[in-house]
């Protein structure tokens, strides 16, 4: 790159920073001015759509309610993937929908859940919607090689057997699909379908297939629904809770700014001008693709900013390797870039695997987490490998070029032999976790249980109360729950206001009638409600069971696809194998810290272990590619156990740095963050600390372990 490249190439980022920033800076949410304004916020952010709907037939089972709720669940994640459907009562449905207040609108497009059944010609039931599994759109080509889209309807097991028989009896025929009387679609039968998987073929749009799709998905519920009552309910938390984590996020930003530029001189300013960008190209991303954003969303965010200086560590301390070498500047930031890209590039895409699969197979939290990460993933890749590049070499072609610019030789130190103390380490880890695990025993044993769930997990008592007044947010933080945590001892109170009146939602952890009666005695004597005026409800968890298996099998699933990716790009499977290991380590500690600290599991808690799932194995990573490089380069004698110490040293730097920068920022939302935030930035600093050790103690000492002990030739 010539001078008059470097400043063209400065002048362009210069104008692309001032658009984003001015796109970026105005605000949120209906404060905003610009482009951010049209951010979906979550219903703690923002509030949103609070929809009741009392089930007609009589006495159902906890089956049918807990299948009800599950296909629901579905079917209101095209509004956003942080709607929630929870029992009420024993015989009540309710979903809250973030983002939106015109609850009219939604009902309207929602439909009323009602009956679904497959008609032939001659007007004969053929199956219901109770015998259709799932309905979904599929996407392919035509022999044009034009999109085209489908519906695939899944069975069950009598359904199959069912629609098999009718099929073949009707080929060339259609079969209707009337919903609620109401003749939706009429697809031909081409042929016998006995596999329990059929097809609905058309000039489809995306929209129209989804549409089909949907109302498959909530004519198949096993009971019948009847609107009740619904509300636009105010945000969980206030404006507060949204600056104060903005504050945190400056302030974390500018220590790592600061930090980098001390460490690593001008390429240190390069990657400080690059995250700034990565920061405003992530919240447009969010703006353009309607991502829903929640609190632990922006801390999410925060994270990213500690989580995507790593990429820039790498190149650096690549860099530095090679002018220690004596190489030139300009040939010390080729390679580096060279070097670092292997690293960078199978860290980001084993991560991005688990991104993929658990959108694909997560549901609800999951899916919106896995969204965000993938953003994060892809635009810190591009902003590392292609911003911080152009920035770095436009500096050079300006003229930049002396070597105390970018490294100052600094005192070789002594490198540590880790593998040496590898049984240290193993005990240590088997004894935290053993520790753990009796801690939990106790708990159970004195009757706590082996977690302190939240509402999202297990469920509580909604109490709707009228206060005579309009109170802010802010007051009834203040004022109303600390009477309601004194009263029921529950620290995880959470609040809505019901807009347009002087309601207020108040949820805790389960009551019996003693216990409800106190609270109403309270409220009655703090703030002069009536007893009479209040109502309460038990109400399910928001994560139901299915929610879990799916969020397991997700988790699970991309463990193998993590697994066969190792496996393949290190053409070893004991890379894969230890990679895994070290990252179901991790995890276990951070679950132990949940259950000895006892903070509630609620939503968060899904975050955070899948936060800890890409941390891990991005760390991991980084330290396999330096061993895979060792061992392309060994020679005969070249001792393994010096080879792993080596390349455990050669990264420790990194190591350090990285969990450094991303531990600052976590440790700056966990002071300034409202106690929802605190509750997820505290096992994340936990899970980062010892995902440092585990990187640094374990992966490699692991690795080696199975190399020699395993497969070794004799």
């Amino acid at each position: 790159m010539n001078k008059k490249k470097g400043i063209i190439s400065l002048i362009l980022i210069a104008v692309v920073m001032v658009l984003l920033g001015f796109t970026t800076a105005v605000g949120f949410g209906k404060t905003g001015t610009g482009a951010m304004k049209n951010i979906k916020l979550g219903l703690d952010l923002a509030g949103g759509v609070s929809i009741t709907y009392q089930v007609e037939d009589k006495n159902p089972s906890a089956e049918e309610m807990s299948d009800t709720i599950y296909k629901l669940q579905l079917r209101v994640e095209q509004y956003s993937t942080e709607a929630s459907v929870y029992q009420e009562g024993d015989d009540r449905i309710n979903i809250e929908i973030p983002g939106v207040s015109d609850a009219n609108a939604i009902l309207d497009e929602l439909g009323k859940p009602g009956s679904l059944e497959f008609q032939t010609s001659d007007g004969e039931s053929v199956i219901t919607g109770a015998d259709v599994k799932t309905a979904s759109v599929q996407s392919g080509q035509d022999d044009m090689g034009n999109a085209e889209y489908s519906v695939e309807l899944v069975l069950n097991e009598e359904g199959t057997k069912k629609f098999a028989d009718a099929t073949e009896a009707n080929i060339g025929q259609p079969i209707s699909i009337i919903y609620d009387g109401e003749t939706i679609s009429s697809p031909t039968v081409q042929s016998a379908i006995t596999g329990g998987t059929a097809y609905i073929t058309g000039n489809f749009t995306y929209e129209e297939a989804e549409n089909l799709a949907s109302t498959i998905r909530i004519g198949g519920l096993q009971l019948e629904l009847t609107e009740l009552r619904s509300n636009v309910v105010g945000a969980q938390l206030g404006e507060e809770a949204i600056s104060t984590s903005l504050l945190a996020g400056a302030i974390g930003f500018a220590i790592v700014f600061f930090f980098m530029i001390f460490v690593y001189y001008l390429p240190g300013l390069a990657s400080g001008i690059a995250l700034f960008i990565y920061i405003e190209l992530v919240l447009v991303i969010l703006n353009a693709f309607n991502v829903t954003l929640t609190l632990p969303g922006i801390a999410g965010i925060v994270l990213s900013i500690g989580m995507a200086v790593d990429a820039n560590v790498i190149i650096f301390a690549r860099v530095r390797e090679e002018m220690a070498r004596g190489k030139s500047v300009k040939n010390s930031l080729k390679t580096g870039f060279q070097k670092a890209m292997s690293a960078i590039v199978d860290g980001n895409v084993t991560t991005l695997i688990a991104a993929a699969v658990l959108w694909f197979r997560g549901s609800g939290t999951v899916k919106g987490f896995a969204q965000t990460l993938a953003i994060g993933i892809i635009v810190s890749m591009f902003t590392a490998l292609v911003i911080t590049r152009l920035i770095i070499f436009a500096f050079y072609a300006l003229g930049l070029k002396k070597e105390n610019l970018y490294y100052h030789e600094k005192k070789e130190r002594a490198p540590f032999n880790f593998l040496k103390r590898k049984k240290y380490f193993f005990t240590l880890s088997i004894a935290i976790m053993v520790i753990g695990l009796g801690i939990m025993g106790f708990n159970q044993s004195q009757g706590k249980g082996f977690f302190a769930y939240g509402l999202e997990f297990e469920g509580g008592t909604s109490t709707t109360v009228d206060f005579g007044k309009d109170y802010s947010i802010k007051e009834i933080d203040q004022e109303i729950v600390p009477v309601v945590e004194e009263v029921t001892g529950d620290h995880n109170v959470q609040t809505q206001k019901v807009e347009g009146t002087n309601q207020v939602i108040i949820k805790t952890v389960t009551l019996d009638l003693d216990e409800r009666e106190a609270l109403n005695q309270a409220l009655a004597e703090n703030f002069q409600v009536d007893p009479a005026t209040i109502t309460a409800e038990n109400i399910s968890s928001t994560v139901s069971s299915e929610m879990r298996h799916d969020a397991i099998i997700a988790v699970l699933t991309a463990a193998v696809f993590m697994l066969l990716y190792i496996w393949l790009r290190f053409k070893d499977l004991r890379f894969a194998t230890s990679a895994v290991l070290a990252l179901l380590h991790d995890v276990v500690v951070v679950i132990l810290f949940y259950a000895v600290s006892r903070i509630a599991i609620g939503n968060t808690f899904i975050a955070c272990i899948l936060t800890i799932v890409g941390y891990s194995i991005n760390a991991t990573i980084v330290i396999f590619d330096r061993i895979r490089e060792e061992l392309h380069y060994k020679t005969r004698t070249t001792d393994m156990e010096a080879l792993v110490n080596r390349s455990i040293n050669e990264t420790l730097t990194r190591s350090i740095y990285t969990n450094l920068t991303t531990f600052v920022m976590v440790a700056v939302l966990y002071v300034l963050g409202v106690s929802s935030i605190k509750e997820f930035a505290l096992p994340l600093m936990v899970g980062i600390v010892w995902g440092a050790y585990s990187s640094v103690c374990i992966t490699g000492a692991l690795w080696y372990v199975m190399k020699t002990k395993i497969g070794a030739k004799k």
